[in-house]
């Protein structure tokens, strides 16, 4: 019998409006009552995740940050990855010097630059002016999904994060350029104590080596005291991997990524059909 469930959110649990189903949601408070340890893993901050969960009375563990964060369903933080302060900085300074939006998670919230959302609007106006075929309604819609988070901080520069002596969790930039986003992933993705990922199209993040969806499900399963072999995870983009790779079974969304298909043991439906239902689902008619 399955113990313990991990559940991404974009593209996984949350639909292409960003929104949790009806269908999921009493899944989810179904598998909850049957005994079965739901967990939220995600590259979004703890904040943002109960933000999503607010007024439906499910509460669970939360993997944030893609593995750098683990919170208990009351909100306490039980675990923690920082990236190296100073390692935190350079790259920042780095990615301000080269005109990336990026957002950082900390504890308190995700800072991102005052003129971060103008320098991706700027991009859309180039893309639209060098290829007027190209589909921006798509881009306008991706920016909207960025900007509608929770907690967000806005700073001048990456020195007033280093004036606060935050701490960083993850590191994301995005940009509509593919080849700034690869000039990104050479310049960035071979730095020591550091690991790459995506968690979708257009961006990269940044967090500490140990940091991954996998080692934080193994970590919880852990404290949990439940077998490796007695967890599941579902998910759809390549910062899920690590996880799915690990669990006892791993689920690709039928609107993965070819990558995360082919490294599943299964392959449920799209998120909005909602994949995580029928999932969840099964699970109970097999207990």
């Amino acid at each position: 019998m399955t113990k313990l469930i991990a559940i991404d959110l974009d593209g996984t649990l949350l639909n292409s409006k960003s929104q949790i189903s009806t269908e999921n949601l009493e899944a989810i408070k179904n598998a909850q009552n049957a005994g079965i340890e739901v967990v939220i893993a995600t590259g979004r901050a703890h904040f943002d995740v109960q933000a999503l969960f607010k007024n439906t009375g499910v509460k669970t563990w939360i993997i944030g940050a893609n593995g750098a964060t683990i919170h208990a369903p009351d909100g306490s933080l039980y675990y923690s990855q920082p990236i190296e302060p100073e390692l935190a900085h350079d790259i920042l300074r780095s990615l301000e010097e080269d005109g990336y939006y990026y957002e950082v998670f900390s504890k308190e919230c995700i800072f991102t630059s005052q003129n971060g959302r103008e320098l991706l609007q700027i991009e859309i106006d180039r893309m639209k002016s060098a290829n007027p075929e190209v589909n921006s309604s798509s881009l306008e819609e991706a920016l909207v999904k960025q900007f509608s988070q929770t907690g967000f901080c806005f700073i001048d520069s990456y020195k007033d994060i280093k004036n606060a002596s935050a701490e960083i969790y993850n590191i994301l930039a995005f940009s509509f350029f593919e080849e700034k986003l690869e000039t990104g992933w050479a310049k960035y993705g071979n730095i020591d104590g550091l690991t790459i990922v995506s968690s979708a199209h257009h961006n990269f993040e940044l967090e500490h080596c140990e940091a991954s969806k996998g080692n934080a499900l193994r970590r919880l399963s852990d404290k949990l005291d439940i077998p490796i072999t007695k967890t599941i995870a579902i998910g759809d983009s390549m910062n899920d991997v690590s996880m799915l790779s690990l669990a006892g079974k791993g689920i690709a969304m039928g609107n993965a990524r070819l990558e995360v298909k082919e490294i599943s043991d299964e392959i449920t439906l799209t998120n909005d059909e909602h994949g995580v239902a029928k999932i969840l689902l099964s699970e109970l008619i097999e207990c």
